[in-house]
């Protein structure tokens, strides 16, 4: 498969404006034994393998390593148990959830097993016992959702590396090439290769399988995030402002996966990054004009969220997620031709909202498909949607049969859902915020109302007792349409409104302001706070 590699940016930052990041790239390698990573040197280029035997270290070198799997059977099956305090659809509202665990007095663990959860920390709550009665406490305390994860363990994957016809079996192993580049071909259908900067590391994780971990400069990590975050045919002005952000936001996102030893991921529950596999000179150039600059509000790195389109409408971070509001993130109409006063006209109102969906014209991203949708979803999605979810949370009410009807019970002032009840055969769950459209197959985001569909049973015919005719059958509710705008979380930039913004002249400064007012464009530097815990 060929590879192509743009030149080089400008000459690197400074260390200290160019700081070192990890990526994992292949997050959970071992689910299938059968996967295998193949890492390439460069042609004329060579890669050099550190690792320990016996405790000392050693190092290979070669041009092709093929890291693959081997399961040990253990000697004596465990039990692998961990107690589930919460799970969410997004790390926001995880950490929040983690803040108020130790509000409480637990001492939590963010982890992302599959989605987001919260755990109660495993070295605090070390044996069966304690575990089981936390358990029990907190459900008698009204946290039915809090549950003990278990499961028994008699085997479990193994790396090994093969090279230069050698076998090593090694957890983990450093991985550098002498021209600084590497091919990696990763699992998939069908598997992808990319070429990554920097070094590569195999290690364990939490869940008993492996990471593989891309330690790059933030300046080069941004060539793989940059065109495929917002596209290379997006204007200038546009790309710079994505590429401020997708610089501040991995600086301030650090902490995501400390409980696996790395700091990012490489898809959306991050940024997508793809290397140095399909960089463009576009974002090349918005990245050296840019160089080592980040938003910051307040001598911080702002919360720099961006979505791809908004439907109309930015959204304050609590509309989205749990925890305290970020001041520069707040409701936005996206527009420079003044259609809506969202200060005299909020948007928490259904009449508001069907009417700010009705206009179709005149906003930044009008001309986007996904500006403005509707899509249907019979009951029988709704329920299987709604059940699936509860499953995965062992929830008291998973074994739901049908869905009765569902309605907006509140309401944001950018218009965002905040909550939605769902009647049942066994009750009303109510889902909040972004676990709407977790949940949920129809709606796109959570600028939306929904209108009940209807349809009339078939005439049961003639009546015989009286000759005449039967009364006509009454129409039965078969699903919901959802309508509404936008395609994402909407907090932060629209990236299809910055493409609007940039053709109308408007610099990457200005995007910025528009979308994050109050904040400051500032170089990387030490009297600059990536990140604090909010209070």
């Amino acid at each position: 498969m060929a590879i192509a590699l743009t030149t080089a940016i400008a000459a690197p930052a400074p260390a200290a404006q160019n700081p070192v990041i990890q990526v994992g790239i292949v997050q959970r390698f071992g689910e299938n034994l059968q996967d295998r990573i193949t890492l390439e040197a460069l042609p004329g280029e060579q890669l050099t393998l550190s690792f320990e035997t016996q405790g000392q270290p050693q190092t290979v070198t070669a041009t092709r390593v093929v890291i693959g799997l081997t399961p040990e059977q253990l000697p004596e099956a465990t039990l692998g148990e961990r107690v589930v305090l919460s799970n969410h659809r997004s790390f926001e509202t995880a950490e929040y959830s983690a803040q108020q665990w130790r509000d409480r007095g637990i001492e939590p663990e963010i982890a992302q097993p599959d989605s987001w959860e919260v755990w109660a920390n495993r070295e605090t709550y070390d044996n069966p016992l304690v575990r089981r009665l936390l358990v029990k406490n907190l459900q008698a305390q009204g946290f039915t959702e809090v549950f003990l994860n278990t499961e028994l363990i008699d085997q479990i994957p193994r790396t090994y590396f093969e090279a230069n016809g050698y076998r090593y079996g090694r957890d983990t192993l450093d991985i550098r090439a002498s021209g600084g580049r590497v091919r990696v071909t990763q699992p998939g259908d069908p598997p992808v290769t990319r070429v990554y900067g920097g070094t590569l590391r195999v290690q364990p994780n939490t869940y008993g399988t492996y990471t593989l971990v891309n330690s790059v400069p933030i300046e080069t990590y941004l060539r793989g995030v940059v065109p495929h975050e917002i596209g290379p045919s997006a204007p200038v002005p546009a790309i710079q402002a994505q590429t401020v952000l997708a610089r501040t936001y991995a600086l301030r996102n650090l902490r995501r996966f400390a409980i696996d030893d790395y700091q990012l991921c490489a898809d959306t529950q991050c940024q997508v990054y793809r290397g140095l596999t399909g960089t463009a000179p576009v974002a090349d150039q918005a990245i050296a004009a840019t160089q080592g600059q980040v938003l910051t509000y307040q001598n911080e790195l702002v919360d720099a969220l961006y979505s791809s389109t908004t439907g109309g409408i930015t959204a304050a971070f609590s509309d989205v997620w749990d925890g305290p509001d970020r001041p520069y993130l707040r409701p936005v109409v996206d527009t420079v031709n003044g259609l809506w006063d969202i200060n005299r006209y909020p948007l928490s109102s259904e009449e508001a909202i069907r009417a700010f969906i009705a206009i179709d014209k005149g906003f930044n991203e009008d001309t986007w498909d996904l500006f403005r949708w509707r899509n249907e979803s019979p009951l029988a999605e709704i329920t299987q949607d709604l059940r699936t979810y509860l499953g995965r949370r062992q929830h008291p009410m998973a074994g739901l049969t049908e869905v009765r009807s569902l309605r907006v019970s509140e309401r944001a002032n950018s218009g965002r859902v905040q909550a939605i009840d769902i009647e049942t055969d066994l009750g009303v769950v109510q889902l909040k915020k972004d676990e709407i459209v977790r949940v949920l197959t129809a709606p796109r985001s959570l600028l939306f109302y929904v209108e009940p569909m209807y349809q009339t049973p078939a005439a049961a015919g003639s009546s015989a007792a009286t000759g005449g005719a039967a009364p006509p059958a009454s129409p039965q509710l078969k699903g919901y349409a959802f309508v509404g705008g936008g395609w994402g979380h909407g907090v932060g930039m629209s990236q299809t409104g910055s493409y609007r913004l940039g053709n109308l002249g408007w610099a990457y400064p200005r995007i910025l302001q528009f979308y994050y007012p109050g904040t400051t464009l500032q170089p990387i530097g030490e009297n600059l706070t990536f990140w604090r815990e909010p209070m």
